[in-house]
């Protein structure tokens, strides 16, 4: 079990609750880094006592400086603070919880430090997989996964000796605010309701990509890159008890699921423990609760975003990164009240079919073609 970690995104829901984890594993934090929430980040870092801790957001430096100065902890601030924070200090293991295309690069030090990953941020495998995953093995370092599909997924895959016996893999959705529900019933939905998620409570972005089940499509990717398989030999079903976390299918016909009450916490500690089960200060599943459990097919709207998706990986190269830094656009816009819920759609096959495809050679390549993408997307907003 690790015995120091450090925390990128400790004021956003999954950092919150890596560090309740941490206090109940009696863990060592090395370092912790937030965007801008300086009185969530001032209040962690009397309670935790980093080494280090940094703030995204330059303009709040001398504020939170001030503020902690009496502390110990060394502040730092914008993204090469974060980067320090992510590879500098002597944890064992880095929660990468940052959200957006902004959590990748920080990923990135942490990798090259030669720490292991606890990965909450889809967007570091679904915009740089190959390179990751390329640079991870290089440094023989281990990406835990942090979502609780992919972190059921792993946990099934411990039960089997011989991966030749794999058919599939199987990702749960709750359905998310608008499980069944119409495209046309979807033309007029507001921000608000969009963010009111049935199961999980989440970040705004995270809780858009739920709605219109990007965040399926991408996790779709991250499982592709994760467990070394192909797109097509992974599905997806609405479960809307969200008590099975995801499934894999065997070659015989049997399916192993992970089940549990939907929580983060757990997740987060396994990855935190692996290859152990500690106890969790989590609620415990009591199956009696539950009169059935019950399964559907995603709607078309929902498997247009989960095609999308794997459309893109097949294409392979940066195609995966025009399509996360689309939707990740497409999502402010949204959230801006500029663009319509099913707009999201319209960009992200937009900005897949027009942006030029590419071999992917470098993480540098990668800001770039996020500002290709959001340049293009400007351009085309007035004409949806």
């Amino acid at each position: 079990m690790n015995s120091c970690i450090s925390v990128l995104g400790s004021t956003g829901s999954v950092g919150v609750q890596a560090l309740e984890v941490a206090k109940d594993l009696k863990l060592e934090v090395a370092g912790i880094a937030a965007n801008k929430n300086i009185d969530l980040l001032e209040k962690q870092i009397r309670i935790f006592k980093p080494k280090l801790a940094a703030i995204y957001d330059e303009n709040l430096y001398p504020v939170i400086k001030k503020r902690i100065s009496d502390t110990s902890t060394k502040i730092l601030s914008g993204a090469d603070g974060v980067s320090e924070v992510a590879a500098t200090y002597p944890s064992e293991i880095v929660v990468s919880a940052i959200s957006g295309i902004s959590g990748l690069f920080p990923t990135v030090e942490a990798i090259k430090a030669k720490k292991n990953i606890a990965l909450a941020n889809k967007e570091t495998l679904v915009s740089g997989g190959d390179l990751v995953t390329k640079l991870a093995k290089l440094k023989k370092v281990k990406l835990f996964p942090v979502d609780s599909e992919h972190s059921a997924i792993f946990q099934c895959l411990q039960g089997i000796s011989n991966k030749k016996s794999l058919e599939k893999l199987i990702l749960t959705a709750s359905g998310g605010p608008f499980f069944g529900k119409s495209l046309k019933e979807l033309e007029n939905i507001s921000p608000n309701q969009a963010l009111k998620h049935p199961t999980w409570n989440m970040g705004e972005k995270i809780s858009i990509d739920s709605a219109t089940m990007m965040n399926k499509g991408l996790e779709v990717i991250e499982a592709a890159y994760l467990f070394e398989t192909s797109v097509e030999n992974i599905d997806v079903l609405i479960h809307p008890q969200s008590v099975i976390h995801s499934m894999v299918e065997l070659k015989d016909g049997s399916v192993l699921a992970q089940m549990a009450v939907p929580s983060m916490k757990l997740p987060i500690q396994y990855a935190l423990t692996y290859p152990n089960h500690k106890e969790c200060k989590s609620e415990k599943l009591d199956l009696a609760k539950y009169n059935s459990l019950s399964f559907f097919k995603p709607a078309s709207w929902g498997l247009r975003a989960i095609n999308i998706c794997k459309k893109a990986f097949k294409i392979g190269g940066n195609a995966c990164t025009i399509i996360n830094s689309a939707n990740e656009y497409a999502v402010k816009l949204f959230l801006g009240g500029k663009v319509k819920f099913t707009d999201i759609f319209k960009i992200i096959e937009a900005s897949l079919n027009s942006i030029e495809h590419g071999k992917l050679s470098d993480f540098e390549e990668i800001k770039k073609i996020d500002e290709q993408v959001k340049n293009y997307i400007e351009n085309i907003t007035d004409t949806l």
